[in-house]
């Protein structure tokens, strides 16, 4: 098989102390491993450093969605039993698609109850991957009830409890429904958003809701084999002026995130260029992948053989993102969700 499109050229050993497990206290000051994609040359930074590299005129992304706390434990009615439902997709008004454990007590017609009954709930159906199908019945407004009983939905690999579920979310969160945060924007403080303002930088919002599919591991040995999740975006007229503008004069387009890189090049036109627009992408990225809007991608360190190294790796080679990688476990760099950053540019 070419080299690139088999899963295990994507493996790489990472020692399991490496995996931040809280969130940093100042969320600009973790570290920045800068990383040049044409030649693979590597410099070392504190992350609000960032503004160094961004010149007036260009554009950076970010993603708004806002994580729902989209983890709910509670006890099946008939036998007490303790359950986790988990929220992915909301189908329609009362119903989501979800995950459950343990899936073999939770057959359609189970009924559980949350919160000594504030909210209740019914299996309706099994969906394809085993999700499930689960109406909600509860007085007054779902998202009170939501954040009253739901916990933040973090990633298996995270142990500690978040003591603060708003550590969980990025500044500029917006819109909700979101089942994991666009990690890489954790790092952006409200204060460094306004010197990046000040120095003549663009910022365009755009919106892509996080499934769990993100941590799905590639189960396939040939990549093109992989099927992806899809997830739902959006982007307004005023992000597609803003990002077209700055391709138009020359300038970067800077994605925040595997997700907002996803989103826009998803809703682009082989032409390169955005209009209003939105729907499901289940967009797969990876070597060969010609980029037809991003220049440069701030990200943080993946998970090995998943699909978000294999898009950092269509960006700027699998050898550069691999070599990064090592000099990263090296230098002891903080991996994954709450962990530190880095800048193909």
């Amino acid at each position: 098989m070419e080299i690139g499109l088999s899963t295990s050229d994507y493996y790489f050993d990472l020692p399991k102390e490496l995996i931040a497990q809280d969130p940093m206290e100042k969320r600009d000051e973790c570290r920045l491993l800068v990383v040049d994609k044409e030649t693979g040359a590597i410099e070392h930074h504190k992350f609000n450093e960032i503004i160094n590299y961004l010149e007036p005129g260009d554009c950076l992304v970010l993603n708004n969605t806002k994580v729902i706390p989209a983890r709910l434990l509670g006890e099946k009615e008939e036998t007490g039993a303790a359950v986790e439902i988990l929220l992915l997709k909301r189908r329609e008004a009362d119903v989501w698609e979800t995950l459950v454990k343990p899936g073999k007590k939770l057959r359609p017609g189970a009924r559980v109850s949350f919160g000594g009954g504030i909210l209740k709930a019914e299996i309706l159906d099994i969906v394809e991957e085993g999700n499930r199908l689960v109406k909600f019945y509860y007085d007054g407004i779902w998202e009170e009830v939501l954040d009253k009983l739901g916990e933040m939905p973090l990633p298996p690999y995270i142990t500690h409890k978040l003591q603060d579920k708003n550590m969980y979310q990025t500044v500029y969160a917006k819109f909700e429904g979101s089942a994991a945060a666009p990690t890489a924007g954790l790092h952006f403080t409200n204060e460094l958003l306004e010197k990046i303002r000040g120095k003549g930088v663009d910022m365009a919002f755009v919106t892509l809701h996080v499934g769990l599919g993100t941590f799905r591991p590639v189960k396939v040995t040939n990549v093109k084999e992989h099927h992806m999740h899809t997830e739902w975006y959006q982007v307004t007229q005023e992000a597609a002026d803003k990002i077209n503008r700055a391709k138009e004069t020359g300038h970067k387009v800077i994605c925040v995130g595997t997700t907002s890189c996803r989103t826009i090049e998803s809703a682009a036109d082989e032409n390169g260029r955005l209009s209003e627009c939105s729907g499901d992408t289940s967009i797969f990225i990876y070597p060969g992948y010609k980029f037809k809007v991003l220049d440069q991608l701030i990200t943080n360190f993946h998970l090995p053989e998943s699909t978000l190294v294999m898009l950092v790796s269509a960006l700027a080679g699998r050898e550069h993102v691999l070599n990064a990688y090592q000099e990263a476990i090296k230098e002891r760099y903080r991996f994954f969700s709450f962990g530190d950053a880095c800048f193909f540019k």
